[in-house]
């Protein structure tokens, strides 16, 4: 299996081996993988094309490396632990050989209804573990999956299954998300009634067993499928450089993005990643709280920890339901070691109280993570003393759905971390920081945009079905460089803290202000829970600081906006304090929890008319609420 890095000197040894010669370092992570046929090149590439391409010439399957290569010594370890939304549900424990024989009935029954190498198979189901056995399938038999988010739109699942062109949907019937029962295959009915063309059938798992419509033309029972088929499928031999998914990204124009991951390198970086970031031990028990839906889903939740042959865990539910202990309890009771979740789930808990993490015996945890935006720095304080209660280090992530894998991360125990900060480069990954002119800017101390100057393994291959695209997006704007599309600081030390998208960068009078900085500084305020800043059109500064934030227990009047304002003047400088301020009960958020800025712009901007789709929010309503109380 790949390296694993136990110390500092190990870390700056292998990172100057790897910048030194990438194909080397790369070719020893990638033998330690089962190939029918070894690769005869290790890279491939340009930038201008773009065109990437890694371990040229061989052939796998990554489910023999996540699953068939442990057999011989982990067949009876367990491999995905499953719990349910409630916590008086049974738990689900899935063995490596159990998941090998469900994963090959699977593969089975999806070649019976006609299946093929190269198809694409599109998912809509809730975090229940047929969705990774079901993804895993896919992979076995070389088709192409993509994970659409079981909580989009009829039309945003539509959207995504005609630029796939797909020809089969997996979905459940229902999906139990805290107290809600939410109509999964009700969705996926009026998303064929919008279109899917493509479709021939729709396999429903019965999660629930609630009555739904049936169509015997296209619908087929997921339990009625696969009890008749055998444990055993051979895998299909796949090139390195064959498509394994697609998943799909908002993007600026409103049509989403399919982002193409392929097999050889996408399977390399995330168990190299996997392993190093996290620290992993032989038993350890791992959980992500995420979502299969993403990308920290694909691989932090799937094929990172299996491809690394680890113990990984799935969870239905939310945070806060039964109760905001439900996180700390799961910890407690599974004695889970490595904690990976995000801000706005840390921020939320956090609101809850202190008193709910100390109920519970969080003594195991070794490693916390955070995912998905940089995290502030009074939620990573609180996560590092109430739950980690200073004893677990912080491994504060960066990376992208392009990217595959992570990119900026401490290493616990190994490097050093500092609150808001990703802080340094994995082996293989070369970040540089340059200008608008694509000049770099040299040594520390400096800001820029964030871009990376050579390909890594698991980097985006293309947009499915619009090579320009990509093209335009991530290789036009810097020549020979992959432009994040991030701002990023670069502090004396050489630690990289991600400031924000680029289009999350406000210039105030000349100066430059990421949106995380200013909205860290106003969530120091005891009284603010959350809160998003936007630029908009000023007279005298060119831009000036818009500022949505969501309070408690105060009284809202201009005493409280200009105690926010102090705090940001403090935490800052004069420069950073809001303009205008508007008190708000919620924020429009992705269903992964990113907060929807392009949305908050248009309405401090008053360009109401240029909000573009809302549906595939997860709280939708709330934009009527922000532009009914926009601030003149």
């Amino acid at each position: 299996m790949t390296t694993q890095i136990k110390s500092i000197e190990e870390y700056k040894e292998h990172y100057q081996r790897s910048i030194e010669n990438p194909e080397k370092y790369w070719e020893e992570q990638a033998r330690h993988f089962y190939w029918y046929e070894p690769f005869e090149r290790v890279c491939e590439w340009n930038f201008t094309e773009p065109s990437v391409k890694w371990f040229l010439g061989g052939k796998t399957n990554i489910t023999v490396n996540c699953i068939d290569r442990h057999l011989a010594t982990k067949a009876n370890q367990k491999a995905i632990i499953w719990e349910a939304n409630m916590p008086d549900e049974e738990v689900v424990s899935l063995t490596y050989q159990e998941l090998h024989d469900e994963v090959c009935k699977c593969a089975n029954g999806l070649k019976e209804i006609g299946v093929q190498k190269g198809d694409r198979v599109v998912f809509y189901m809730p975090m229940v573990p047929e969705l990774a056995i079901g993804v895993l399938a896919c992979a076995r038999i070389g088709a192409v999956h993509s994970v659409v988010f079981a909580g989009f739109s009829a039309q945003a699942l539509a959207d995504r299954v005609d630029d796939a062109q797909a020809n089969v949907i997996i979905c459940s019937d229902f999906n139990n998300r805290g107290m809600k029962c939410i109509p999964v295959k009700q969705v996926v009915d009026d998303a064929m009634d919008i279109s899917c063309n493509s479709v021939k059938n729709v396999i429903v798992y019965r999660n629930t067993g609630e009555e739904i419509n049936w169509s015997d033309d296209t619908d087929i029972d997921w339990a009625d499928l696969m009890e008749k088929q055998e444990p055993i499928c051979e895998p299909e031999i796949m090139d390195s450089e064959d498509l394994l998914f697609i998943l799909y990204t908002s993007g600026s124009t409103g049509k989403p993005k399919g982002v193409v991951h392929t097999v050889g390198g996408y399977m390399v970086y995330t168990c190299y990643s996997f392993k190093n970031v996290f620290q992993y031990k032989e038993g350890d028990v791992y959980w992500c709280t995420a979502d299969i839906g993403w990308i920290t889903g694909h691989s932090y939740i799937v094929y990172g920890p299996l491809l690394a042959g680890a113990t990984t865990m799935m969870y239905e539910g939310v945070p806060t339901c039964p109760d905001a202990g439900r996180f700390w309890a799961i910890c407690e009771k599974h004695r889970v070691n490595q904690f990976y979740t995000a801000p706005t789930a840390i921020r939320a808990l956090m609101a809850q109280g202190n008193e709910w993490p100390g109920k519970y015996d969080l003594s195991s945890l070794k490693v916390l993570g955070s995912v998905g935006e940089p995290i502030n720095e009074e939620a990573w304080h609180w996560y590092d003393q109430y739950i980690g209660k200073g004893k677990a280090p912080i491994v504060d992530t960066w990376w992208q759905t392009e990217t595959g894998g992570i990119m900026l991360s401490p290493l616990p125990g190994i490097t050093d971390t500092k609150p808001t900060y990703a802080s340094y480069p994995l082996p293989g990954i070369q970040p540089v920081l340059v200008d608008n002119e694509g000049n770099l800017k040299e040594g520390n101390n400096v800001e820029g945009l964030l871009c990376i100057k050579h390909p890594w393994p698991s980097m985006i291959r293309t947009t499915y079905g619009d090579h320009e695209r990509c093209k335009s997006v991530y290789f036009s704007l810097f020549k020979n460089m992959y432009f994040t599309g991030d701002g990023a600081r670069r502090d004396d030390q050489g630690r990289i803290r991600v400031i924000g998208r680029v289009d999350d960068v406000i210039n105030v009078s000349g100066h430059r202000m990421g949106t995380a900085e200013v909205e860290n500084a106003i969530n120091e305020h005891p009284n603010v829970i959350e809160s998003a800043v936007v630029g908009y059109p000023h007279d005298i500064k060119g831009q000036g600081i818009y500022a949505f934030v969501i309070t408690q227990d105060k009284e809202l009047d201009l005493e409280f906006k200009d105690e926010i304002c102090a705090v940001v003047r403090k935490e800052i400088g004069p420069i950073a304090k809001p303009d205008k301020i508007q008190f708000t009960s919620g924020l429009p958020k992705t269903r992964s929890g990113k907060i929807m800025r392009r949305i908050l712009r248009k309405i401090a901007c008053n360009e109401m008319d240029q909000l573009g789709d809302i549906s595939t929010l997860l709280n939708p309503d709330i934009v009527k609420e922000l532009i009914q109380n926009r601030n003149k």
